[in-house]
């Protein structure tokens, strides 16, 4: 037999917890209950379903094709059922012990963690939240992961909440033979040795769309995974990359780095929020959510408030 029809809210309780978390030792933690007990609840499902669902790659588990099939729906199922019975239990944050998983870019987390551990800490001492940079988890997936943090042009889908912005910048080394006048021509961008930014699969990043709409096809010399080693990878070099301007601004003196003016706009990074649409009426990550733009705040602000100083 291999039809939901035949699974109990249990088994379902248990087998949406093992398709989010890819791991029964986790999915006994995010249930509240042993090891064992998903284990035995796992094999039935095994029965139930004609399918292994967890499958040993290397050190890791993988959903198998139909495990990774039945993700949105049961994902759909468990948000009615919470709808209709209520099944868990309203958060609150005084008191609750939910661990959260939160991935997002090198740099948003380098500018969110610290302050996001304080309120965590003074609101709600018990929670605790796994952190994951985007180029660990592969595609995005936002059923795994209760919020991913990344820029609003990304092309992720989901519900999505704007967070927090920076310019992003051309980054340089200071005495670049190319630079005049504080500028490189669209032939330098052309012709340099490019340091280009990787994260998640499927996510597409500001500077690489900004040079292919202006016809460039730069000439990629080292692949980086995140905003965080651009400048350190640009330091002493002939190579051009691009970060935002926090980062910029804060390796710049330490690196000996300039940020060239060039002559094709850059956007805006917009950092935003991203759930899947089936949690939308989760308490805790409604509570997540607003914390975050509370967070978000203190960084969008920080640099003014140092400049009042």
């Amino acid at each position: 037999m291999n039809d939901l029809r035949d699974v109990d809210i249990n088994l379902l309780l248990v087998l949406d917890a093992v398709l989010s978390e890819r791991n029964l030792t986790r999915a006994a933690e995010l249930l509240g209950t042993t090891q064992p007990t998903v284990s035995g609840a796992v094999a039935k499902l095994r029965t139930l379903l004609d399918d292994p669902l967890l499958v040993r790659t290397g050190r890791v588990s993988e959903l198998t094709p139909k495990a990774l099939a039945l993700q949105p729906v049961v994902a759909a199922a468990m948000a009615q059922i919470d709808r209709t019975l209520n099944l868990r239990p309203q958060f609150d944050p005084a008191t609750s012990d939910r661990r959260f998983r939160l991935s997002a870019s090198d740099y948003a987390l380098s500018v969110m963690t610290a302050p996001l551990l304080d309120v965590l800490e003074q609101e709600a001492p018990h929670t605790s939240i796994e952190f994951s940079p985007l180029y660990e988890v592969g595609p995005i997936d936002l059923l795994r992961d209760d919020v991913v943090v990344v820029g609003t042009t990304s092309g992720v889908p989901g519900k999505h909440q704007a967070l927090f912005s920076d310019s992003m910048v051309c980054v340089v080394r200071r005495d670049h033979p190319r630079l005049v006048d504080g500028r490189l021509s669209m032939e330098d961008l052309a012709t340099l040795p490019y340091v280009r930014v990787s994260l998640a699969n499927g996510v597409s990043l500001y500077a690489d769309d900004v040079l292919a709409a202006s016809g460039i096809s730069p000439r990629v010399r080292r692949t980086v995974p995140g905003f965080l080693p651009v400048p350190f990878t640009v330091s002493g070099t002939d190579m051009f990359g691009f970060a935002p301007a926090r980062i910029a601004e804060l390796y710049a003196d330490r690196l000996d780095l300039a940020i060239a003016r060039i002559p094709v706009p850059l956007p805006v990074l917009v950092e935003s929020a991203y759930w899947h649409p089936s949690r939308n009426d989760d308490p805790a990550l409604r509570w997540l959510i607003a914390t975050l733009i509370r967070v978000a705040e203190k960084v969008e602000f920080a640099d003014e408030d140092a400049g009042g100083r």
